[in-house]
């Protein structure tokens, strides 16, 4: 069976303390709700995708030690031999794959749009948002795809969070990211006044997936676990509400 400890809330990658060996460092970042955030009642990592690697982990008989890593870190982190293994949002893409290796997929999903409910404009994809203000999360897809739409106005957050925040101050006009995060932050109240533009068709679909360093041979053990407990994955992601 595979072990699993739970770092305290901080930072990932600012050293790499000391871990039994052949357990497998693990970052995800704490505000990609419901993928991968911090429980306030726990103060630990929680979401759909910790619980996918709990699962692909005792699978794999592999030990991992949680770290919390902002989303724009992971990367950086992973290729500084911080930690491992990424554990969050992460869409796959040729740019990352340049630079990291995925595994098989685990959940796909495009971008989502959202603005005031008072805002009854019709918004059918990203280049009907050519003049207007536009909110983008640093490191993710969504600002690539925002800038080849020819979006000129944008304006970069550390997570969706601040985002919706903005667009709810009138400091922005549409927050663009990734639609499960803001159809969960829309369901659970934690934005009113906002509303998903149901007629929006963002310009892809994409995996998610875990994230390793080339060349890692835990690929090969994690994608052979992914495969044997796949029936378990999408009961994980039906009960955090996610559905492709």
């Amino acid at each position: 069976m595979a072990s699993l400890i739970i770092s305290p809330l901080g930072l990932a990658g600012c050293e790499r303390r000391s871990v039994a060996p052949g357990t497998a460092i693990v970052g995800s970042s704490p505000t990609g709700v419901p993928f991968s955030f911090i429980d306030p009642s726990t103060v630990e990592l929680t979401g759909a995708l910790v619980d996918t690697l709990r699962v692909v982990a005792r699978q794999a008989a592999l030990p991992i030690d949680l770290r919390v890593t902002p989303f724009s870190a992971l990367i950086p982190s992973l290729l500084a031999h911080k930690i491992d293994i990424i554990a969050a949002a992460m869409l796959r893409t040729p740019e990352r794959e340049r630079v990291a290796a995925f595994t098989d997929r685990v959940f796909a999903y495009g971008g989502g749009l959202a603005v005031l409910v008072t805002d009854t404009r019709h918004f059918p994809n990203l280049e009907s948002l050519r003049n207007l203000r536009v909110g983008g999360q640093v490191g993710t897809r969504f600002i690539d795809q925002l800038r080849a739409a020819g979006i000129e106005r944008i304006r970069t957050y550390d997570n969706l969070s601040d985002m919706t925040r903005d667009v709810l101050h009138g400091r922005i006009d549409a927050a663009y990211g990734d639609k499960p995060i803001l159809e969960y932050q829309l369901r659970i109240g934690a934005r009113p006044g906002l509303r998903l533009v149901t007629e929006f068709e963002a310009p892809a679909r994409e995996e998610v997936c875990f994230v390793l360093r080339h060349g890692d041979p835990l690929i090969a053990r994690l994608n052979a676990a992914i495969a044997t407990v796949s029936t378990q994955l999408v009961a994980i992601f039906q009960h955090w509400g996610l559905t492709e």
